[in-house]
C-alpha cells in the first residue's frame, strides 16, 4: 500500500499530490499551465472542495458544490441530503503544526499554523454505520433549532485525529512525532428561508455541529 494513501471501507485518506498523480475512480485530472482541474462524476460523488493552491498552483475541482453548502428550499436540502447518505464525500483537510515562535498577536492567526500536508479525504455516504449517523445528526440539527433558519457543521476532527495516531510517518518526515492541528476537517451545510423575522438565526440560535466517527 501506498505510504501516502490509506483505504478503509468508510474512509479513505490520500496526500493531494498522490490524489492528483493517481485519481480514484470516477476522478480524472487535466493538467494545464496554472494548475489542475479535477473531473468528478456527481452521480457517485459528493465533492466539498474549494479552490486552493499546492505547490503554488491552482486546484479547481469542477463538480465541487463547495465546503459551505447553501440550500433555500426543501427540496435543495432534500436532494443535499440524498447525496449525503448515498454517494461518496470528498474534503480537503490539512494537518497543521502550532508554530510556538511566533509571539505578535497580530500575526498569530496567520503565522502560528503551519500547514504540513493538505489531504483529500473521503467518505462512504452510503455505508451504513455512516448513514445511520448521518439522518440521526441531520435530524436532530432540524428538530432542534429555534428558527427557521439553521446552520449544521459536520465534524470529522476526530476521525482525523484517531487516524493520525496510526499515520504520523505519512504527516511529517520528522523523526520526533507531532500531534498535528487539523484545519477544514469539516463542511457546513446552510439553510436559508424566507422568514421575515428570523431572529434566533440572526442572533446565531440556530448553529448546530455534530461528530462523525468510524466506529
Amino acid at each position: 500500500m501506498n505510504a501516502s494513501k490509506t483505504s478503509h471501507s468508510r474512509m479513505r485518506v490520500t496526500e493531494v499530490e498522490e490524489f492528483l498523480k493517481n485519481p480514484p475512480d470516477g476522478f480524472s485530472v487535466e493538467e494545464l499551465s496554472s494548475g489542475h482541474r479535477v473531473h468528478s462524476d456527481p452521480e457517485k460523488s459528493l465533492v466539498l472542495i474549494d479552490d486552493f493552491n499546492s505547490c503554488r498552483r491552482e486546484i479547481v475541482f469542477l463538480n465541487s458544490v463547495g465546503r459551505k453548502v447553501k440550500m433555500q428550499n426543501l427540496w435543495e436540502y432534500t436532494s443535499m441530503r440524498k447525496s449525503l447518505l448515498s454517494k461518496r464525500i470528498y474534503l480537503l483537510v490539512s494537518a497543521c503544526e502550532e508554530n510556538f515562535s511566533v509571539n505578535d498577536k497580530k500575526a498569530a492567526n496567520e503565522e502560528r499554523v503551519a500547514v504540513l500536508k493538505q489531504f483529500v479525504v473521503s467518505i462512504n455516504g452510503n455505508d451504513p454505520f455512516i448513514k445511520w449517523q448521518m439522518e440521526k445528526g441531520l435530524d436532530w440539527s432540524i428538530s432542534s433549532v429555534a428558527g427557521e433558519s439553521y446552520r449544521v457543521d459536520i465534524d470529522l476532527t476526530e476521525i482525523m485525529e484517531n487516524w493520525a495516531v496510526k499515520n504520523s510517518s505519512v504527516i511529517t518526515d520528522k523523526l520526533t512525532k507531532v500531534q498535528p492541528v487539523w484545519r477544514d476537517a469539516s463542511f457546513t451545510l446552510k439553510y436559508y428561508s424566507d422568514a421575515l423575522f428570523d431572529f434566533a438565526h440572526w442572533f446565531g440560535f440556530s448553529k448546530r455541529t455534530f461528530c462523525l466517527r468510524l466506529t
